[in-house]
């Protein structure tokens, strides 16, 4: 072997060593951020965790029934305490989750700036999943509320949404909820539909009636492109 193909080839090697090492950065940066992101939703949840509804413990035994109840009611869901979420950003007008999903996050709104938070954390850090954020055609006591978010890769965001295409999945998921100043609304999944950015019918979604019902609408990418996965919820009265 030549001295110069010896040399040729030590100065490959090289770069692919750089190059690995480059890629290797990049991906473990990419992990760490994603990771960073997922914690810090996490602690963003906990901040606003429910309260525990246990009865208390005693000693007493409870009292006996004098008469049976004349109708039976459910007990109302305890609601998340958003107020330290208002108070650290007023753009968050209140809470999405989807109970035994990874769906769970606030939601933001910009009318003045759409897209505010497509790349941005709560904090006003830029981020690659953003935060879940309504239409500026909406308002949080509009009829029809459209929220996006991103479809991430690792599952996070609304990354999970696609398992909606699967029946056996939307039956066992079928109740979203959404809670702002005002209360706690719930939503019953009524439609799975794929579409694209150039359907004008997307484009109306937002003041769409749903046959005059009051429905939540969560939108995500799907497919590449200008694909989008629309899970329609119907408002639970």
């Amino acid at each position: 072997m030549t001295r110069k193909r010896k040399i040729s080839i030590a100065i490959i090697s090289v770069l692919l060593s750089a190059l690995l090492l480059t890629s290797g950065v990049m991906i473990y940066r990419e992990l760490s951020s994603q990771q960073k992101e997922k914690e810090d939703f996490d602690a963003l949840a906990e901040l606003v965790e429910m309260p525990v509804t246990n009865p208390p413990i005693t000693s007493e035994p409870p009292p006996a029934e004098t008469a049976e109840p004349s109708e039976a009611t459910e007990p109302e869901k305890p609601l998340r305490d958003l107020s330290p979420l208002f108070e650290q950003n007023s753009e968050c007008i209140g809470w999405l989750c989807i109970p035994d999903t990874a769906v769970n996050y606030p939601v933001m709104h910009t009318p003045r700036n759409p897209q505010k938070y497509l790349r941005m954390n709560f904090y006003g850090e830029y981020s690659q999943s953003g935060v879940p954020f309504l239409d500026y055609r909406c308002s949080p006591d509009s009829g029809n509320l459209l929220i996006y978010g991103h479809n991430m890769k690792n599952g996070t965001m609304f990354g999970e949404l696609k398992s909606y295409t699967d029946p056996a999945f939307c039956a066992d998921h079928p109740i979203i909820e959404f809670q702002t100043a005002d209360g706690l609304l719930c939503y019953t999944v009524s439609e799975v539909k794929i579409t694209d950015t150039s359907d004008k019918w997307y484009e109306n979604i937002s003041g769409e009636l749903f046959e005059g019902k009051r429905c939540l609408v969560l939108s995500t990418c799907y497919g590449g492109g200008n694909g989008r996965l629309l899970i329609i919820a119907t408002e639970i009265q």
